[in-house]
Formats: C-alpha cells, sequence, structure tokens
C-alpha cells in the first residue's frame, strides 16, 4: 500500500521504567527497601553475581554462635517479658471474659515459643554438624580413591 494516504499507527516507546518492570524476571525487587538496609551491589538476585550458596565452615560455626549466644537468650527473655505483661492482664480482667481470652493467647504464645526454640536448636546442630559431615564425607571418599588405586602400594 505505498501509494496509500493510510499511515501504518506508529508505537510509542514504553518509558524505561515500563521496560525494565517487563524484564525483570529472574530477578530480585528493587525494592522499597527497609529503614537502614543497602541492597547487595552484587549477589544472588543481580545479574553477575554470586551464584554460590557455599559457606565455609567457619561461617557455619559463627552462625551456630550466633543463634547460641544471640537469637536464643533473646527469644527466651522477650517471651519471659510477654509473659510478664500478658500475667498482668490477666490479673487486672479477673473475672471477665477478657482474661480467659489472655489466657488462651497467652498458651497460644508458649507453644509458638517453644516450637521457635527447638527450631532454633535443630538449626544450630544442623550448622554444627554440616561442616563436619561435609569433612567426613571429602575424607571416605578421598580414602575410598586410595584403596582402589593400584599405585598406592608402590
Amino acid at each position: 500500500m505505498s501509494g496509500s494516504s493510510e499511515r501504518e499507527p506508529v508505537l510509542e516507546s514504553a518509558s524505561s521504567a515500563e521496560q525494565d518492570a517487563g524484564l525483570r524476571l529472574n530477578s530480585g525487587p528493587p525494592g522499597p527497601y527497609a529503614p537502614g538496609f543497602t541492597p547487595p551491589s552484587a549477589g544472588l538476585f543481580s545479574p553477575g553475581g554470586s551464584q554460590d550458596f557455599a559457606s565455609t565452615p567457619a561461617e557455619k560455626k559463627a552462625a551456630a554462635g550466633t543463634i547460641e549466644t544471640e537469637l536464643e537468650p533473646n527469644t527466651k527473655k522477650a517471651s519471659e517479658h510477654a509473659d510478664d505483661a500478658t500475667g498482668s492482664a490477666q490479673k487486672g480482667f479477673e473475672g471477665w471474659d477478657t482474661a480467659a481470652g489472655l489466657k488462651k493467647v497467652a498458651d497460644t504464645w508458649d507453644q509458638q515459643v517453644k516450637t521457635l526454640m527447638g527450631r532454633l536448636a535443630g538449626e544450630k546442630s544442623a550448622l554444627r554438624g554440616a561442616s563436619g559431615l561435609f569433612v567426613r564425607n571429602d575424607t571416605g571418599l578421598g580414602d575410598q580413591f586410595l584403596s582402589q588405586s593400584k599405585l598406592n602400594g608402590l
């Protein structure tokens, strides 16, 4: 239709923000971030970032130590504070249905804290056992190769 007066419609290009949003398939969200949090310049969700999920035995040991020295004691402390506050509120509402509701909430809270503490203990144990497991696995595989080698006895 080269001689016709009809024009082909011209598609206006989308803004770069719209294009970026449409192309962001395998990446993390651009934000917003929590106050004080600076997103990593490279990482699992950044192009060209590290694709390595590995951690060293020292990092595993440090993480287990953080669970033991910070997370477990602080969780227990927060739980006790909540128990004290809820107990005081229960006494203040003695004889009201609210007191029974607070008791039920406190019992649920205690069960959730118990579950969380168990989970933290399990993660701590797994972190401490993981580095030893990898070392034992590597040593065991090395021993298998040595025993199968004909050069071993030379």
